[in-house]
């Protein structure tokens, strides 16, 4: 440990702990990603036949038409646009991998795309290599209102911190919210 990251260290309460953390957000995992729907129900199909994601009950208190989803430790909050809503893709058939996008994990991406061909979902692929040699394969499609989901196998790609002072958080508990899990 350099000198510089020394004199950042202090005591409290016992332990050393790192100053450039205390005002770092306690954040802890995403929780959800909200999504505008033209129609809920053709949403809820998408997400739980296509993505394999489960409808939750949702508060009564939301005094507007929508739907929760939860798998793979994040939810998806299905909102029902306006009649007038011109915050919705205009063109639900686009796909750019720059565009704005939410991606899911997977690990057989094979798997994923035969499912994608068996539902008709038009999609598209592409693999990278990385300077290192790591390979990683993409999968891009549209949900039912244009807004593009990624499937890849991110997790071939090692994180490094662009800073060699921050610090990467993974969280090990409580990022999962209680769950009946219908199962004996």
């Amino acid at each position: 440990m350099n000198e510089m990251q020394q004199q950042q260290e202090k005591k409290i309460d016992g332990k050393a702990e790192d100053s450039r953390n205390e005002n770092r957000p306690p954040l802890m995992a995403l929780n959800h990603v909200s999504r505008l729907c033209r129609n809920v129900k053709e949403s809820i199909d998408f997400y739980t036949k296509v993505l394999g994601f489960v409808q939750t009950e949702r508060p009564q208190a939301l005094d507007f038409e929508g739907a929760w989803l939860f798998n793979y430790g994040v939810g998806i909050h299905l909102v029902q646009s306006k009649e007038e809503d011109q915050r919705l893709p205009s063109d639900a058939q686009h796909l750019d991998p720059q565009d704005n996008h939410i991606s899911f994990q997977c690990e057989d991406l094979e798997a994923m795309e035969k499912k994608l061909k068996e539902m008709n979902v038009k999609f598209m692929k592409r693999s990278l290599e990385a300077e290192d040699g790591t390979k990683m394969d993409q999968i891009f499609f549209n949900d039912p209102d244009g807004f593009m989901v990624e499937i890849c196998n991110c997790e071939n790609l090692k994180l490094v911190p662009v800073e060699s002072l921050s610090k990467i958080k993974i969280p090990m508990d409580r990022h999962t919210p209680p769950m009946e899990t219908n199962q004996p």
